[in-house]
């Protein structure tokens, strides 16, 4: 967790995550399946393997979690012992609705993908900031130029108006951000959800 921490900021950034939280135990949270590994006990096992591949198959959560935590596990099959590690066998995590999961070993990343009302908000102020600022280049403003934003309204900008504004206006150095029924003077602009809208930008 250590390492994690030194470029948490950089992960969170690179893969635009809100935060991360570790879980020291998913029992009960995350599902795991496990099988065999054919490439290492297949020749080992022999005639075992088929037998030894149900039993694998029937070792439950508390089984793998230790299998994972101490890398051994002794397999008993038909009156003969094999001392494993986790690298005779295949766990992977079920897919839980809503997340997306990989593990490697012990290590397993989960990803909650839920997009919540106010994750659309801020991913369309994000939208918004980057078109004004392509606007901004177009038009040859100063980087110090300070601007009022005048948007046709429209119910999918509307929540990102009314919760990022402020972000939005700081990043694009905006006095002034206005949403204007009807509005249909300055540049054309193409929004995910709300299509083509109509955006005037002016330096004040």
């Amino acid at each position: 967790m250590e390492q994690i921490d030194r470029v948490k900021d950089q992960i969170l950034s690179e893969v635009n995550i809100k935060e991360i939280e570790y879980l020291t135990d998913t029992t009960g949270i995350l599902k795991k399946r496990i099988k065999p590994n054919f490439k290492t006990l297949g020749k080992r096992l022999g005639k075992h393997m088929k037998a030894a591949s149900q039993l694998i198959g029937e070792l439950n959560q508390e089984d793998i979690a230790s299998i994972e935590k101490s890398n051994a596990y002794t397999l008993n099959v038909e009156g003969t012992s094999y001392e494993l590690t986790l690298e005779d066998f295949e766990i992977a995590t079920e897919d839980i609705p809503g997340w997306l999961v990989a593990n490697d070993g012990p290590l397993t990343v989960a990803l909650d993908v839920t997009v919540t009302d106010s994750l659309k908000a801020e991913g369309m102020a994000r939208e918004l900031v980057n078109r004004i600022q392509n606007m901004r280049k177009d038009k040859d403003f100063n980087l110090t130029d300070h601007i009022s934003i005048t948007l046709e309204l429209h119910p999918a900008i509307e929540p990102a108006i009314n919760e990022f504004g402020d972000i939005i206006r700081n990043e694009t150095l905006a006095d002034k951000l206005e949403l204007v029924a009807g509005f249909d003077k300055g540049d054309v602009i193409d929004l995910p959800e709300a299509g083509e809208i109509k955006v005037a930008i002016e330096v004040i």
